[in-house]
């Protein structure tokens, strides 16, 4: 769409912005388990944060519930991108159900470390935000009481395990960078002997949409964020902008854009959390342009190309 306004705006878009490999894996194994079972295709939690994608994923035939409990044994049943407790495949395994785990590849790599921790004795502080799905997933790796959450640098500061010398850390994959560094030096300090992940655990997604949003924050007067509220990475992004010293917003899609709060500006930013889908990012453009004389400029940071695979049983249909 060409712009209709007279007042010029420079739209900095960043890139890389909106679905990372997890969730476009996650999303296209909902569609496969539909294509090959046909609908209904229950889904434990919403596979990814983002109401559009859910709808679309209902529209198809997805119905989406809180707990196991709410699935009929007879159908199959999709575990979300955000990873479950150990619990709840063995309930479906007990009940003799067809489930497929759209579990993101990475959060598993943080549940392999988790159980390797265990199994040598450490106890683990885990790094991460308390009820997300994927601390309650990590966390429910392991029996209860191996795993203390810390969600701030005071919980660092406190935090006091029976044994401080066989002392491990991971993080939730979504954090914000910067303030996870603050954490962990918190831990390092007080913890010298502390285990530490071999590879980082924040996704190579959430880094890198974090340092284009930064270097966007650089040029803008407002940054716009499209996601959804329960999204972590997509809230994490604003806080980056803010922290950048840029003034910045949360929006689901294009209608829930405030035009007072943008007026004055000359250059926005616009960036997409892991989970929010190109064509709301389109559509927040072409309400800008119809507002002002915008000019869309990209600003690369990195190049992505991560592809997962879907699980074996979805081959023959994907």
């Amino acid at each position: 769409m060409s712009s209709t306004g007279t007042t010029p705006l420079r739209i900095l878009l960043a890139n890389p912005r909106g679905f990372c490999a997890g969730v476009d894996r996650a999303i296209k194994i909902v569609e496969l388990a539909i294509k090959k079972f046909g609908a209904p295709v229950y889904v434990r939690h919403e596979i990814v944060h983002n109401r559009y994608v859910v709808e679309g994923l209902e529209a198809q035939g997805a119905v989406f519930v809180d707990e196991l409990d709410e699935v009929p044994d007879d159908v199959p049943v999709v575990f979300s991108a955000h990873g479950v407790p150990k619990a709840v495949p063995a309930e479906a395994e007990k009940r003799k159900m067809i489930y497929v785990d759209a579990t993101c590849p990475l959060v598993s790599k943080v549940h392999r470390e988790v159980e390797r921790h265990q199994a040598h004795g450490r106890h683990i502080l885990m790094i991460g935000h308390a009820g997300h799905p994927e601390v309650i997933g990590t966390m429910g790796q392991v029996p209860p009481g191996s795993m203390t959450l810390i969600e701030t640098v005071e919980d660092a500061e406190n935090v006091m395990p029976q044994n401080p010398d066989e002392l491990s850390f991971v993080t939730q994959t979504t954090l914000s960078v910067d303030d996870t560094i603050e954490i962990v030096a918190v831990l390092e300090r007080r913890f010298p002997g502390l285990t530490k992940p071999k590879k980082e655990d924040i996704c190579y997604a959430t880094t890198n949409r974090q340092v284009a949003v930064k270097e966007v924050a650089k040029q803008a007067d407002r940054v716009i964020v499209i996601g959804s509220r329960n999204s972590s990475n997509s809230r994490r992004l604003v806080e980056v902008s803010e922290k950048a010293g840029c003034p910045a917003r949360l929006v689901l899609r294009a209608a829930d854009l405030d035009w007072d709060w943008l007026a004055g500006a000359t250059a926005v930013g616009i960036s997409a959390g892991a989970s929010a889908p190109e064509i709301l990012v389109e559509e927040v453009i072409d309400a800008l342009k119809e507002r002002f004389d915008a000019k869309v400029e990209l600003v690369t940071t990195a190049e992505e190309d991560v592809i997962f695979k879907v699980p074996p049983m979805l081959k023959d249909v994907a």
